[in-house]
């Protein structure tokens, strides 16, 4: 036995979030996350919730009293920034920036969901 779960990096994002459940969808859907370990929370919420996006494990909660959401960002590199676009808009994000490639070999953007992540997502290009 370890000092970690295998197959989960030494350091991943915790978000608190409004609408756990919603943002774990919206991220299955978007990124192809695969969800893990789900604690459930009183009130139908979630007390913690892990999916894996790749390589990364990303841990999020509901917010409750005392445990307010916090707008956070999140970057990730994707295989098809274009695609992966196309699908967080049409899973109900909101527009950030469009995809562009800007002075190096990266073309980003980024969009938001309810629950209040930004997330940018980018492509290596050259």
């Amino acid at each position: 036995m370890t000092f970690k779960p295998d197959g989960y990096t030494s350091v991943a994002p915790y978000l608190t979030v409004n609408g756990a459940k919603g943002t774990i969808d919206f991220l299955v859907r978007v990124f192809g996350a695969v969800p893990l370990r789900m604690i459930p929370g009183s009130n139908g919420k979630i007390a913690h919730g892990e999916v894996r996006i790749d390589d990364t494990v990303i841990m999020l909660t509901d917010a409750v009293e005392g445990w307010p959401a916090n707008p956070s960002h999140v970057h990730i590199y994707v295989e098809d920034i274009d695609k992966t676009f196309e699908r967080a808009i049409a899973a109900g994000a909101s527009v950030v920036k469009q995809p562009v490639q800007e002075g190096d070999t990266d073309k980003r953007g980024g969009f938001a969901d309810d629950g209040g992540t930004t997330w940018w997502v980018s492509t290596q290009i050259e």
